[in-house]
Order: C-alpha cells, then structure tokens, then sequence
C-alpha cells in the first residue's frame, strides 16, 4: 500500500524532465529554476518524487524540491533499466522512462532522499576535482612510462 498521494516518476535530461504521475500521467518541464517552480505549484502535497541518479542533471532538482519540503527519492538507475528489461518493454523514449520509473516507485520500497548541505556539496565538488587530477597525473606517468620502454624518450613529450 502506497502511503504517498501520489508517486511521480522522473526522467531528467539536459534541457527538460518528463514527469509521469501515478494518477495525473505525463508532463514535461524546463530544466531550468523556472521550470523547477512551475512543478512545485502543481505538485499536490503528500507527494513522492522519484528519479535516478542521473550525474549532475538530477542534483539540482532534488535539492530544489527537497529545500521546498518535497518528499523525494533519488533511485540507482541500473535498478530501473532492469525493471524495465524485466517488463520487456521495448519502447524507450523520456515518457516511457519518466512511467517506468513511478512504476518502480509504486512497487518497491524508496529510500527518502537527504539533501547535502552547501559544505557537503563543495567538498563533494572538491573531491571530484581531486579524483580527475589523479586520474589525469595517473595517464601521464603511464604515457612517460610508455615512452620510455620504447627506447629514447623525446624530450618534447616529456616537457609536455
């Protein structure tokens, strides 16, 4: 039994989401603030959002609605394509997608999300940047190594 008013699954993109109601069906808003507050005004109250974790793209929208008092749960997106492989659906569009994720809402249990705070999400930030720095120190250590077991390094490459 669904404790919530209603559950709405969300497919977020670059530019717009799609939204997928379980009694109100298919919406689609900007991806912008103004987009964010035209869907909070026909949000009814007591109800779940839900979206995949999609990188950047649904990090502002949960933290908006969130910070709006929005009961919201942000889902592992290999969790949903397999639900909807287990459907064996073979339409996939934003709609569909936007309907197969309220679908998996309705089903299995959600966690609630829990926003970070502005110190959280720059250390987060900060970690990321962190991450690609070691990554990108990594390559280059195995690129001069590379170099070097071919015989005589180019002193261009290793200026570079």
């Amino acid at each position: 039994m669904n404790k919530y008013k209603e559950t709405f699954g969300v497919d977020i993109s670059k530019d717009v989401f799609d939204v997928h109601g379980s009694k109100t069906g298919c919406h689609q808003y900007k991806n912008n603030e103004a987009g964010f507050r035209k869907y909070l005004k026909e949000l009814p109250k007591g109800s779940l959002v839900v979206m995949e974790a999609t990188g950047y793209y649904h990090y502002r929208l949960a933290q908006f609605l969130y910070k709006n008092g929005v009961i919201v749960s942000v889902v592992n997106p290999l969790s949903v394509k397999r639900f909807i492989q287990m459907k064996l659906a073979k339409v996939k569009t934003d709609k569909s997608d936007a309907k197969a994720i309220c679908e998996y809402a309705l089903i299995n249990e959600a966690s609630i999300y829990n926003a970070l705070t502005d110190v959280q999400s720059e250390c987060l930030q900060l970690f990321r940047l962190l991450d690609t720095y070691l990554k990108q120190r990594t390559a280059t250590k195995n690129k001069i190594h590379g170099e070097a077991v071919l015989g005589i390094p180019s002193k261009f490459v290793y200026r570079s």
